[in-house]
């Protein structure tokens, strides 16, 4: 029986952004949006189904014409159809690779079944999907979510270790202030149960659903129980109500005194907002210690806003490194080689960014940014990490700084989008790749550390699997003991003791969407 466990974004509960129970492959994602379609477009306003196989309305012709118009908005009568309509020319303008997405009547599809099948159905050379990343949100959950960091659920990352029979569920981490801190939950704490369903063993559909429901809660104020078993071996339950959380994007700075000087270490978890004053804090405290090395903890930092890579970047090596160099330079579809076909403007590099680009308003816009000017850095990477994470490592290493990944391959997405609401749905379809200032962007099946790197996507480093054991940096956790034991031994990579079934491991660690990709402003 496929008993699949499915992570489902707040207030989308047809929306599926993974199947764990396949091999953590992305799932199909949908909107919400939309209805049936019919012939003659269906309801009133429609502009019919303006569908000539091979022949493409501009998208702006359907833009805003909607089964249900939003009240204050700039929304008119519309269609499914005619929404339909909308994605199929949007895609067709804008997709970076529309040449390989078929074209289907409109008429013939629900609105949420229609975006899925606009896209590529090519594989990498690895096999995996091309295009792993196309999806929606509600466009009110999205400004919420990628303005504030809030986010309905119980403050609590949850890291799938074994995603069929028998599973594992245990925490990365949990968010500062919220009901997973309520209730004394650290990382490392796994589950046993969810309302009385056995989450190990449970063979059927209807106990995975138990399951879903849970771990994923949809609405602000339902309550699940759960049995869980503590780092120390002992046993209880508690009771989780599901909150809006505002996520802390760096939770920890700190710094390591080493024989050899003093190590800066960041856990940085989302580029969303909020991030971009809590790095500035966190490398102003780095600066005043003086650190020699610093160590990014990224291994659960699925993407977000490009610009704040860009800054981290640059605050990370400084300006004689990056000044007039490129960060990251977008290439879209080929009618746009030279113009960014979304803001209109000519096609130019995103330079390592100085200043802060008004993310956050308790940082001025335009703040001259600090830096470290460090020559190299140290990342502790996983399966998580994603995109606008994956951007400063191709970033540096562009610029030659030595970047050395401890962990495991990251997800590969050299890819982002520009976010593109119509009828109350804001749609992701990937619009361009990103090359660092060498022109290089391929590693669609993510960067791999190896003592010694043969290929480009391979880094300088050590494979070591994640430890629930200890809490992200603690010195002894394995990855940053790993790093630190790196540094001081010359480049080597030495063999870690583990003594648990928690240590040594690599897990599923589902995100939303919006928090494992590269994404853009207008």
């Amino acid at each position: 029986m496929n008993t699949q466990w499915m992570g489902r974004v707040a207030g989308m509960s047809r929306l599926t952004w993974i199947r764990i129970g396949v091999l953590a492959a992305v799932g199909a994602l949908s909107s919400c949006g939309g209805g049936g379609g019919d012939d003659d477009g269906g309801g009133g306003g429609g502009l019919g189904t303006g569908w000539t196989a091979g022949i493409y309305q501009p998208s702006s012709n359907f833009a805003g014409r909607c089964v249900a118009p939003r009240a204050g908005s700039n929304d008119r009568s519309g269609s499914a159809t005619d929404e339909n309509n909308f994605l199929r020319s949007w895609t067709n303008e804008l997709y970076l690779w529309y040449r390989e997405v078929p074209d289907l009547n409109p008429a013939q599809y629900t609105t949420e079944n229609y975006f899925p099948l606009l896209k590529t159905s090519a594989t990498t050379s690895s096999g995996a999907p091309k295009d792993k990343f196309h999806f929606t949100y509600p466009t009110s959950v999205w400004e919420a979510l990628s303005q504030s960091g809030q986010e309905v659920s119980y403050g609590v990352q949850w890291a799938l270790l074994a995603t069929v029979p028998p599973r594992r569920a245990v925490i990365a981490y949990v968010e500062p202030n919220s009901p997973g801190t309520a209730q004394g939950l650290t990382r490392g704490v796994e589950v046993l149960t969810v309302d009385g369903v056995d989450l190990v063993n449970t063979p059927t559909q209807a106990g995975v659903d138990t399951l879903n429901n849970g771990l994923f809660p949809d609405t602000a104020g339902e309550s699940h129980t759960f049995g869980v078993r503590e780092l120390n071996g002992t046993t209880r339950t508690v009771t989780l109500t599901a909150a809006v959380v505002t996520s802390d994007p760096v939770p920890t700075t700190s710094v390591i005194n080493t024989a050899s000087g003093p190590v800066g270490y960041i856990l940085f978890n989302d580029h969303i907002a909020t991030s971009e004053r809590k790095l500035y804090d966190a490398i102003n405290t780095l600066k005043a210690a003086a650190v020699t090395d610093l160590v990014l903890d990224i291994r659960y930092n699925g993407g977000g806003f490009l610009d704040i890579a860009s800054e981290l970047a640059y605050m990370i090596a400084g300006t004689t490194a990056t000044a007039g160099r490129t960060f990251e330079q977008l290439q879209f579809n080929d009618k746009y080689p030279n113009t960014n076909p979304v803001t209109g403007g000519a096609l130019t590099p995103t330079p390592f960014h100085q200043r802060s680009q008004g993310f956050s308003p308790t940082l001025p816009n335009n703040t001259l940014l600090p830096t470290l000017d460090l020559p190299r850095v140290f990342v502790l990477t996983g399966s998580g990490t994603c995109s606008a994470s994956e951007s400063i490592i191709n970033g540096l290493r562009g610029v030659g700084v030595q970047v050395i990944q401890i962990g495991n391959t990251t997800c590969g997405k050299p890819y982002g989008f520009y976010p593109k609401d119509n009828c109350g749905t804001t749609y992701f379809s990937i619009q361009f790749r990103g090359v660092n200032a060498n022109n290089f962007g391929d590693y669609s099946d993510g960067f791999t550390p190896r003592p010694t790197p043969a290929q480009q996507w391979e880094l300088p480093g050590c494979a070591v699997g994640d430890d629930f054991t200890q809490a992200l940096g603690n010195a002894t956790e394995n990855r940053l003991e790993a790093a630190l034991a790196y540094r001081a031994n010359g480049g080597q990579c030495i063999a870690l003791a583990t003594e648990s079934a928690l240590e040594g491991v690599e897990g599923v660690v589902p995100k939303s969407p919006w928090r494992t990709n590269r994404i853009l402003r207008e």
